[in-house]
């Protein structure tokens, strides 16, 4: 029953394709709107949840080879940061940027763009999965972020790590979570660089989060704060993401 509950979303995402009607899947917005698809995605969640993790903590996503890369490759969510620091961030090329790591750690962080970069890096190229029915394979490189949060030293009562950024949706701040199994994944890392040149705005600069393991919505664009929590409770809508928060998509997006 699991496996196909997994093959009827992947199905689902990749034909753009819900409910008897056959909807086109045509934007985040037209989806938002759509009671079929929202039930679609978020029944059987906690099935799906444990039927991914069945597979092992350290699964890996499939990885592909240079020649597999699309030719193009989709900006997904927002286009642009907000503010008048994060513009004035990216007018200095991210010169003068650091990346705050805080909450239920005991060695709070402000690392610098540079110091991310002198980190180990993983480089993988993967395929990224969009709610909104398309796909694309890119190359990704950055340090992962379990050796962020080593380095920032979680304390035992921390569960989720929760993301905020520097873009508005809708006029609301966008952030997302994940667990600590997502967390601590080989391919989960922190990318400041896409198809070898730093990232452009338009994906997320100058770091985005890849959790290959899940799809699209989950993969936070112009992260620039990251905070460890016990709960997500009392955190926006407490549902631990901008599009949980709306009852559009569910929390745990695995594929």
């Amino acid at each position: 029953m699991s496996r196909q509950l997994i093959l009827s979303r992947r199905t689902l995402i990749r034909t753009g394709v819900v409910g008897t009607g056959g909807l086109l899947l045509s934007g985040c917005d037209k989806l938002f709107e759509n009671p079929a698809f929202r039930s679609a995605l978020e029944s059987g969640e906690d099935l799906h949840k444990a039927s991914q993790r069945a597979l092992g903590r350290n699964a890996l996503a499939r990885e592909f080879s240079a020649g597999d890369m699309s030719p193009v490759f989709r900006a997904n969510g927002s286009r642009e940061g907000a503010g008048e620091e994060y513009r004035r961030h990216l007018a200095q090329g991210f010169a003068n940027w650091s990346l705050k790591v805080d909450g239920l750690v005991e060695r709070p962080l402000a690392i610098p763009l540079t110091a991310l970069r002198q980190l180990p890096q993983r480089k993988q190229i993967t395929r990224h999965d969009c709610v909104e029915g398309w796909s694309a394979i890119g190359q990704w490189q950055g340090p992962r972020l379990a050796q962020v949060l080593d380095l920032a030293r979680l304390k035992p009562e921390a569960q989720y790590i929760v993301f905020h950024c520097a873009d508005l949706y809708r006029g609301r701040p966008y952030y997302e979570s994940i667990d600590l199994v997502d967390a601590f994944h080989p391919q989960t890392i922190l990318a400041w660089q896409m198809n070898g040149r730093p990232l452009e705005q338009q994906h997320g600069a100058p770091l985005r989060l890849r959790v290959e393991k899940q799809l699209g919505y989950k993969h936070a664009k112009f992260v620039t704060r990251i905070e460890a929590r016990a709960s997500l409770d009392g955190l926006y809508g407490g549902r631990g993401g901008y599009w949980e928060d709306q009852g559009a998509y569910a929390w745990y997006a695995g594929i």
